[in-house]
């Protein structure tokens, strides 16, 4: 699906002079000159493609290019992800990464396509979000500490749904499993919107997914939050308490970054990675954020390529744990 976000009329002069790369080609070409895609790799509705029309718009702005958001889901992400590998290194497609699919599907994929270490060029982390466990209003539980005992009761009737099997949301879920020696059963979407339209509708029970996606439900009544998946509680949502009032040290967070293909010149990858920082810094970015539940995180570079080689390591130990296998 392709969303073409604005369109401007493209002020060459402007660009051309307001651009010195580090490379001369690139600086004669003005890079950007076109429109540029957007590549999402989960479907329309959920954090990720929110937050990429969120800094689509904000590119737009800048270079004076259409963004077009183009939603490629499919293999918890690793579809999507794939084709932004494979793209043309030329700064014209560059992607959302996510803690799903750069830190846990090189856990859970034998024959994943990518390499989320080598096979990008890391631009910058976006943005934090936290997760929020979230049941049908059919769930008698009002807190963390009742769901633990709802489930130790039930072990396995609570149907728990995520954007697919390996998302950030299903190994969230899991987590928490294994942090509270409890069972329940995972219905995988294709995407989180209809994971969501299957909790609102007590097809499924319960979901622990990143707040831009529930926090409106749970603000309109057809939604219970029972705590964030996080150390703090949410400013913009003061009265959902912490899982880890209940669960000391428990945090299952999802964060948000932008990639493009390895061997994108380090020039293009400086500009974008500047315009992240002012994007992310501006006040209407960063309140449109706070109401969603999440939070602006830029990085260098440099600085988000050791964050992934990190969480890939952690991630993976909790889908040991977990003991989570996919075909």
């Amino acid at each position: 699906m392709k969303t073409i976000l604005s369109r401007r009329a493209v002020v060459a002069g402007g660009v051309a002079s307001g651009f010195v790369g580090l490379g001369g080609v690139h600086a004669q070409q003005a890079w950007p000159n076109r429109g540029i895609t957007l590549v999402v790799p989960f479907t329309p509705g959920g954090s990720t493609d929110i937050l990429a029309r969120i800094i689509g718009q904000k590119f737009t702005e800048a270079w004076g290019q259409s963004i077009v958001v183009e939603n490629r889901p499919g293999a918890g992400g690793s579809s999507g992800t794939t084709q932004i590998a494979r793209a043309a290194p030329d700064g014209y497609t560059i992607g959302m990464g996510h803690i799903g699919t750069l830190s846990v599907n090189p856990s859970l994929y034998k024959n994943l396509q990518y390499d989320s270490v080598n096979g990008f060029a890391h631009i910058s982390m976006l943005a934090k979000v936290h997760n929020i466990a979230v049941v049908h209003p059919s769930v008698p539980a009002k807190n963390i500490t009742e769901l633990v005992e709802y489930l130790k009761k039930n072990p396995g009737k609570v149907n728990y749904g995520s954007g697919g099997n390996g998302s950030a949301a299903h190994i969230a879920t899991a987590a928490f499993m294994v942090a509270t020696g409890t069972e329940m059963t995972h219905v995988p979407y294709r995407g989180t919107s209809p994971a969501v339209a299957d909790l609102l509708s007590g097809q499924i029970q319960l979901m622990m997914t990143g707040g831009p996606a529930v926090l409106p439900h749970v603000r309109a009544g057809t939604l219970r939050a029972l705590g964030t998946a996080s150390t703090t509680r949410l400013p913009s949502a003061n009265d959902i308490p912490s899982i880890s009032e209940f669960i000391p040290g428990f945090e299952a967070s999802q964060w948000y970054g932008l990639i493009a293909p390895a061997g994108t010149p380090d020039d293009i990858i400086a500009k974008i990675n500047t315009e992240v920082r002012k994007a992310m810094a501006d006040k209407a970015v960063m309140e449109a954020l706070d109401r969603d539940g999440a939070e602006a995180w830029t990085m260098t570079p440099a600085e988000f390529r050791s964050f992934i080689e990190k969480e890939i390591k952690r991630w993976g130990d909790i889908v040991t744990k977990a003991k989570i296998a996919l075909e």
